[in-house]
């Protein structure tokens, strides 16, 4: 088995967006501001589908504590 990074890679807004779903305006918006693990590589926004996931779901489990914190406490 050979793991090659370009399998794991996503060139361009265009490549992340069909990621990360939405439109490449907002892949922009959150490549700029650094809201998304990416990198640019010769003046091209890449990055790794496995970094994307992974951040996807910190942000998931993070969004689930605070609601089950805001549940305890309103309980």
């Amino acid at each position: 088995m050979t793991d090659r990074i370009a399998d794991d890679l996503l060139v361009g807004a265009r490549g992340i967006t069909g990621e990360i779903g939405g439109d490449e305006r907002r892949t922009y918006h959150l490549l700029e501001r650094g809201l998304l693990p990416a990198f640019k590589l010769g003046g091209v926004w890449c990055a790794r589908k496995s970094t994307l996931r992974a951040h996807v779901e910190r942000l998931e489990r993070a969004a689930i504590e605070r609601l089950e914190r805001a549940a305890a406490e309103a309980a």
